[in-house]
């Protein structure tokens, strides 16, 4: 939970371990909390312990703790053993330091302005900057003062100021900067692509308390990150009620003004998979990033060529991109001996965005701020069907795992 695993295999691993440490145990699983009761049956007493955690995604320190429940259920290492090295793993420093994760978040946005919402060379430096303010913010600011830390206060502020911004650029007569695509790769760092993806896999699974209590939290955290940008375009409409819609790019403009050729998404996709891994606090040295990359351009060839046929259907287009992601996933875990769920993080999460730049873009050009919470629905909507079917492809001709209900 520390490191971001899925809640809705949590509790399967915690009976599957505690079955094989031969304890008497029941689990329950609320959202940031667990629930164990530990019996006796000689004294038929029972202990009940609340266990309360919260963390954020950690690819690289999540992967180690799935190893060391293998190492454990597979009789390989001592309990004691494998407590002792989670304990390191909790009490270790963050993986990477806060100027770097900023660079991060900078390149992050750099790249996905021109790759998903047609920005030009000067707009993905303008959302890049943002990127990196934003992430400043939160690593500083909001992990230090309580009253910033509120999520909604924190996102208002952050997309009211970079929705005021870009629309400030985009007004300006020439028309060299693109309201869209500046707001919209601008925030990308904070959109709950994440939360609603494992809300959508609690629900499916049947786990109805988790997965409805984090949806609400996801679709209230993505209104008001909806209205954040709607106020800050309103905000500037204020002082210049002139405005342009849309980006105009016509051919006789300079080459630094144009959306970004073809070809270039063969250099930029790879480069954007691995700063993401990075990102989510994946080792550099690691084996498994090789991987992760490589299932992460899949993910977004398949969903660029799903949106060549398939028009204004961002669900069915995500779908097909997470079915591509879970049978690579599944078959690297099977095959190769790797861990399913850390290899197609990376591959998932690219398929946010993506599907939002398709559904319109994180924009309230027509001053309907709701808009953005069913475009996140129906991208992760998609998402969600495309990986329970690659699950049910594989379990129809492979061995079913003994943990975990799904690989993902």
């Amino acid at each position: 939970m520390t490191f971001g695993a899925p809640s809705h295999r949590i509790e399967s691993q915690l009976v599957a371990a505690a079955r094989i440490l031969e304890v008497d145990a029941e689990f329950i699983h609320l959202p940031s909390v667990i629930i164990c009761s530990f019996g006796d049956s000689d004294t038929m007493t029972s202990e009940t312990h609340f266990i309360k955690c919260s963390g954020r995604l950690a690819l690289g320190s999540l992967h180690k703790v799935h190893l060391i429940y293998r190492a454990v259920v597979h009789d390989e290492i001592s309990a004691k053993k494998a407590t002792q090295k989670l304990e390191e793993l909790l009490t270790a420093a963050p993986l990477y330091g806060l100027w770097f994760r900023c660079i991060l978040a900078f390149l992050l946005s750099v790249l996905i302005c021109p790759l998903s919402f047609g920005g030009s060379f000067l707009d993905m430096w303008i959302a890049g900057v943002g990127a990196f303010l934003l992430s400043f913010l939160q690593l500083t600011l909001a992990a230090k003062s309580a009253m910033y830390a509120n999520v909604f206060e924190y996102v208002i502020t952050t997309a009211i100021l970079m929705s005021f911004t870009a629309r400030g650029l985009s007004s300006i007569r020439s028309e060299i900067f693109c309201y869209t695509a500046i707001s919209s790769s601008g925030i990308i760092g904070i959109l709950p692509g994440y939360l609603i993806l494992s809300s959508s896999l609690e629900l499916a699974s049947k786990n109805i308390v988790c997965g409805s209590v984090k949806m609400v939290y996801a679709l209230i955290y993505t209104l008001f990150l909806g209205f954040g940008l709607q106020i800050g375009s309103d905000l500037y409409l204020l002082f210049d009620p002139d405005i342009i819609n849309g980006c105009y790019r016509p051919s006789s403009f300079p080459w630094y003004i144009q959306p970004f050729p073809l070809w270039t998404q063969f250099v930029i996709v790879p480069i954007f998979s691995l700063l993401s891994s990075l990102a989510n606090l994946q080792p550099w040295k690691s084996k498994q990033l090789p991987v992760m990359i490589v299932i992460s351009c899949a993910s977004y060839a398949s969903n660029s060529i799903a949106n060549h046929y398939i028009f204004n259907r961002s669900d069915i287009v995500s779908a097909i991109g997470a079915f591509t992601v879970g049978l690579l996933g599944n078959i690297y875990s099977r095959k190769m001996g790797g861990t399913a769920f850390t290899s197609m993080v990376t591959g998932v999460l690219f398929l946010v965005p993506s599907g939002l730049s398709q559904a319109g873009g994180i924009t309230a050009n027509d001053g309907n701020g709701v808009d953005i919470g069913g475009a996140m629905i129906a991208v992760t909507i998609g998402i969600t069907v495309g990986l329970f079917m690659s699950q049910a492809l594989v379990y129809m001709f492979g061995s079913r795992k003994n943990a975990a209900v799904f690989s993902f």
